[in-house]
């Protein structure tokens, strides 16, 4: 997934819908935030063509209106939009 990083700027307000296929539907859910950071962070998982033999992911941790902190796993079927 390539991302438009200057969206994910701290700072910046953003709606993330996820996705996640089933057989025959498709669960979503959306949350809405301002972006605290946005990083690749190595998971505990072993991949052998990762960097260091870790597997990576894109992790982005938001503020939610009410100052809830929530961390966000990105992948193909993450949808992000600016709303500022």
């Amino acid at each position: 997934m390539a991302l438009e990083t200057s969206v994910l700027a701290p700072g910046t307000r953003i709606r993330v819908t996820q996705q996640m296929p089933q057989t025959h539907t498709v669960w979503s859910t959306a949350l809405e935030g301002t972006v605290v950071r946005w990083r690749q962070a190595r998971t505990g998982s072993w991949y052998a063509h990762g960097r260091d033999d870790k597997l990576w992911l894109d992790r982005l941790e938001l503020r939610r209106p009410d100052g809830e902190m929530v961390t966000l796993n990105l992948d193909q079927y993450s949808l992000i939009e600016t709303l500022d």
